[in-house]
């Protein structure tokens, strides 16, 4: 089963200090599965990255060989949205762009929504969008 994978899922695997029962459920599906992610998504993870090191949750070795081992995954980048349809889910659901953007990519491909954000799983299911759930607990 492909998934759109959001950036909180993805920081919650790649983060020392957060856990994460979906998240590891999720690390496993890539596994044996791909995921869409859309174009925000490679500057939230970075992000993610340099605010762990600017806190000394992790050095910069270590980001390097996380990225690393991300360009690794089968992820594939979606960099073209349906512009209309991102901003009306962003209105709809009083999302940001870049959070309604995942909501779009997912249902314009019909694929679930690996998310740990609260907000973006209602928007996401208001939207007709399956979530990943962690189904072996």
């Amino acid at each position: 089963m492909a998934f759109v994978l959001d950036a909180s899922v993805t920081a919650a695997w790649l983060l020392p200090d957060e856990e994460s029962l979906l998240a590891e459920y999720v690390q496993d599906l890539l596994v044996r599965h791909h995921a869409a992610v859309p174009a925000v998504w490679w500057f939230e993870v970075r992000n993610t990255l340099l605010v762990a090191e600017r806190r000394k949750h992790l050095s910069e070795d270590q980001t390097h060989f996380i990225q690393d081992s991300l360009a690794s995954l089968p992820i594939v980048f979606d960099r073209e949205p349906d512009e209309r349809g991102l901003m009306e889910i962003a209105r709809r659901n009083g999302l940001t762009v870049y959070d309604a953007s995942y909501v779009e990519l997912a249902r314009r491909l019909a694929l679930p929504l690996a998310t740990l954000d609260k907000a973006m799983a209602r928007a996401a299911l208001k939207e007709q969008v399956d979530l990943v759930l962690n189904i072996n607990p």
